[in-house]
């Protein structure tokens, strides 16, 4: 399964939607960036996704967007493909 990097915080209801999703296709792990904790990683994220809201995702090396993005891929049968690799 491919590396899943996800910028969050504590309290967003859609990151814990995130979360429960991945783990219903598979996902045992995900690296969390709590940009709540970490400040410095809101910017980072920022310029890297060139969005202010979380979650934002990271499949791989691709940046799906946050949680109706990758609803949407799900929901199209492009989400488990994309985990798989």
């Amino acid at each position: 399964m491919v590396k899943v990097t996800m910028y969050c915080t504590e309290v967003c209801p859609y990151c814990v939607r995130a979360e429960q999703l991945l783990k219903k296709r598979g996902v045992t792990e995900i690296e969390k960036i709590r940009i709540d904790l970490l400040p410095e990683q809101r910017d980072i994220m920022m310029a890297k996704t060139g969005r202010r809201t979380v979650p934002q995702i990271y499949i791989g090396e691709r940046h799906v967007g946050g949680f109706d993005d990758m609803a949407e891929l799900d929901s199209q049968g492009e989400l488990v493909p994309l985990l798989n690799g």
